[in-house]
C-alpha cells in the first residue's frame, strides 16, 4: 500500500519544471528575440530543438548550457546566431516565474514537512528561483553541490545521506517532481515514494523534458502543486 501523505517528514522536489516555469521562460525569451529579429517563434518547435539539443553528448550544466543551445537552435528557428542572444537566454533564468501555484502551496506543505530542493541547474540560478518562490526550503541540492545531474542515482543518494544525518531515512521523503525521466522512473528504482505533478496534462508530449524509455506510473498523482498541498489539507484533518 502507499503510505499515507501524513506520514512523511520530507518532501524532496524538482524544481525546475515542477515549481518554475522553465519552458514558458524559454519560449518567452526565444519570441522577444524573435520579435526583434521579425521573426515569428512557435514554442512548441522551440521547445523540441532545446530538448533534442541540450540532451546531447556535448551539454554543460544548467542553466549556462543554454549559450551553447541557443546557437544550435537558432539557425533552425530562423534566429541570429549570435552569442549574445545566448547569453540573453541564459540569464533569462534570473527572472523565470513559479507557476501561479507553487508559492503558495510551498508555504502550505511547509507547515507540515522539510522541503528540500533537487535541482539539476547550478547555485547561482537557484538562488533566484528560491527567491521567486519565497525562500521555502530546508535544504537545497543543486548541480554544483552533488557534482551530477538527476537522474543519477548517486545525486538522490547525497540527499538520503543528508536526512540520515538528521536521524530520518529515504522511507520518510516524498519526491515530487514532473519529469518521468530525471525523476519518478529512478524514484521507484531507489524505492522511494513518489508524487507525479503533470504540469503538461492539457498538452501533448513532453515539452523541453526528455522522454523516457518507459512511463513509470506514480503513488501519487497530481496535474498541479494546488492539488498536492490540497490532499496534505485533508490528510492531515482525518
Amino acid at each position: 500500500m502507499t503510505k499515507p501523505l501524513n506520514t512523511f517528514k520530507y518532501l524532496t522536489f524538482d524544481v525546475v519544471g515542477t515549481l518554475i516555469d522553465f519552458e514558458g521562460g524559454l519560449t518567452s525569451c526565444l519570441k522577444e528575440i524573435g520579435a526583434e529579429a521579425g521573426v515569428e517563434v512557435d514554442g512548441e518547435q522551440a521547445l523540441a530543438l532545446y530538448r533534442a539539443a541540450r540532451y546531447s553528448d556535448a551539454t554543460d550544466l544548467f542553466p549556462d548550457d543554454l549559450v551553447r543551445v541557443y546557437m544550435v537552435i537558432a539557425p533552425e528557428l530562423g534566429l541570429p546566431v549570435e552569442k549574445a542572444f545566448g547569453e540573453r537566454l541564459r540569464d533569462s533564468a534570473k527572472s523565470w516565474k513559479g507557476f501561479p501555484d507553487s508559492a503558495k502551496a510551498l508555504a502550505e506543505l511547509k507547515k507540515h514537512y522539510r522541503l528540500i530542493a533537487m535541482t539539476n541547474a547550478r547555485r547561482w540560478a537557484f538562488d533566484f528561483f528560491s527567491a521567486e518562490l519565497g525562500h521555502p526550503f530546508h535544504a537545497a541540492f543543486t548541480a554544483d553541490d552533488t557534482g551530477t545531474e538527476k537522474p543519477d542515482p548517486a545525486f538522490f543518494h547525497q540527499v538520503f545521506d543528508f536526512v540520515g544525518g538528521e536521524g530520518a531515512s529515504k522511507d520518510d521523503i516524498l519526491h515530487v517532481a514532473q519529469s518521468q525521466y530525471h525523476d519518478i522512473g529512478v524514484s521507484r528504482q531507489l524505492g522511494m515514494t513518489n508524487c507525479w505533478i503533470q504540469r503538461r496534462h492539457a498538452q501533448k508530449g513532453y515539452g523541453g523534458t526528455i522522454e523516457p524509455a518507459e512511463f513509470t506510473k506514480p503513488d501519487y498523482h497530481f496535474t498541479s502543486m494546488a492539488e498536492l498541498a490540497e490532499a496534505v489539507r485533508i490528510a492531515n484533518e482525518n
